[in-house]
């Protein structure tokens, strides 16, 4: 009414910080009505969730049953042939993807691995199985629930899956007693893994970027590591520390190689160096320069040429030793030599480059032929074992095994990615056998490292090889 005064309540001055306080404790209230506690996990719905994320991608796949894995894996086989579809093969009969002929094919099985303790939403520790999910050309594969995780177990493939690392794992390294490897990964650190269970053992710190390069003595209790913080350091794997350190290059080192007799080691980096240095005295005995780009890959053997790198400038170069100079110059790759892969027997090695894969002959260096169809990736890692099975991993998860002496690639395989990660995070940083060429471990993108073991199982009949060998292989 005019003329009439409201009076006014009087307003309590508050402060910037209790009002943030208020807002955050509604927030609270609505959100998390116990204060001091994650709320309580819903096996149900994360059940449904993951089971319909999965069905998305493995069409094949029907059943969702939670049963324990120790029954999962001794399904009936009428269960088995309901639950059959398409899957990702990997392990694929016919011509292009036949098995290895020595022994009619290198199928691999998926199996648990190791346990991790793992926080769950609860907020406490839980053990939580680390194998994940993997690819198989078995139609009896199906989906069941292992703690919340969803587990693809199949009979065609196995593979052990080890989480552990928080970045991307793009180095590793076999111990001479094939007792334990390590990797060293974009987290900074480096983790020793026992070879038969793949628990973890050890992690040791001191790299402040990612680790590209990892090598074990089979002289000395060393282990020898080098990342992009510019550093190569020693660590004497008896009091498990840093005990000398490299210093000289200039800018993030990608390469490292031990020499097999002499006490020396080589790295190669982003200065378009591959540096030799002195275990003991920490002296550079050579920096062996003329390459126009990142030096990104390096291997060494007891005869000339002892030193041999591949870099981002597409050459190849043989390095004399005694006076650090250029013995012989390869200008066949049209890309980056991203990898390369000494035969463990033969004078010969292999490089992989997006191009194309090629095979060189020791120590001259000639040109032997291609490899006989093309990965069409960009290759960061590869290894060959004495039987001549050469494996390659691509950006894009490609694994691709290949017969050494006929360039034939009889077996393809894709990598799947963790749940929870993209799929583009499936690429393969670096590859290795174990001692006895019969593990294949592979790092990865998705931060974990997986373990693959050959089928005792497969046959010729399973799996057979039709390869016709082509009449001219392409010399370039």
């Amino acid at each position: 009414m005019p003329g009439t005064t409201v009076a006014m309540e009087p307003v309590e001055p508050q402060s910037l910080k209790k009002l943030s306080f208020k807002s955050l404790k509604r927030a609270l209230d609505l959100f998390s009505p116990l204060h001091a506690q994650f709320p309580p996990p819903d096996p149900d719905s994360k059940r449904i969730r993951m089971s319909q994320k999965f069905n998305a991608e493995y069409g094949g796949i029907k059943s969702t049953s939670s049963q324990p894995l120790t029954h999962a894996k001794s399904g009936s086989q009428d269960q088995a042939q309901e639950r059959s579809g398409p899957s990702n093969a990997l392990a694929l009969p016919g011509p292009e993807n036949s098995k290895d002929p020595r022994n009619g094919g290198a199928q691999t099985d998926l199996i648990v691995g190791p346990t991790v303790q793992t926080k769950g939403l609860d907020g406490g520790l839980s053990g939580k199985s680390s194998a994940i999910v993997s690819a198989s050309g078995s139609s009896e594969s199906f989906l069941t629930y292992v703690d919340g995780y969803a587990l693809t177990l199949q009979k065609a493939a196995r593979l052990i899956v080890i989480s552990g690392h928080l970045g991307w794992v793009r180095s590793i390294a076999f111990d001479p007693s094939n007792m334990w490897f390590c990797t060293g990964s974009a987290d900074r650190t480096i983790k020793i893994w026992d070879v038969g269970t793949g628990r973890l053992k050890l992690t040791l710190t001191g790299h402040i970027e990612q680790v590209r390069g990892l090598a074990v003595s089979n002289k000395h209790t060393y282990m020898f590591s080098a990342g992009d913080d510019k550093q190569v350091k020693c660590w004497d794997l008896e009091q498990n520390k840093v005990i000398r350190s490299y210093h000289g290059h200039l800018s993030g080192v990608y390469c490292l190689a031990l020499h097999p007799t002499i006490d020396i080691l080589l790295t190669g980096g982003r200065d378009s160096v591959c540096r030799v240095w002195d275990i003991r005295s920490k002296m550079q005995i050579h920096a062996l320069s003329g390459h126009e780009n990142t030096v990104c890959s390096v291997f060494t053997r007891p005869t000339d040429p002892q030193v041999i790198t591949g870099s981002h400038d597409t050459t190849i170069k043989f390095w004399d030793l005694r006076y650090g100079k250029t013995m012989v110059t390869l200008t066949h790759h049209k890309k980056s030599v991203r990898a390369m892969a000494l035969h463990p027997t033969e004078n010969c090695f292999a490089s992989a480059s997006a191009d194309n894969i090629k095979k060189f002959n020791l120590p001259k260096g000639e040109f032997m032929h291609n490899m006989l169809s093309q990965q069409k990736t960009i290759i960061n890692a590869m290894a060959v074992n004495e039987d001549g099975v050469m494996v390659t991993g691509g950006d894009n998860g490609s694994l691709w095994f290949w017969d050494w002496k006929s360039g034939h690639n009889f077996q393809q395989s894709q990598t799947i990615v963790q749940p929870g990660s993209l799929d583009s995070e499936a690429g393969i940083y670096a590859s290795s056998y174990d001692v006895t060429g019969t593990r294949l471990v592979t790092c990865e993108a998705d931060k974990t490292i997986k373990m693959w073991k050959e089928d005792e199982n497969a046959t010729p009949e399973t799996h057979p090889l039709h390869f016709r060998p082509p009449k001219d292989i392409r010399r370039f």
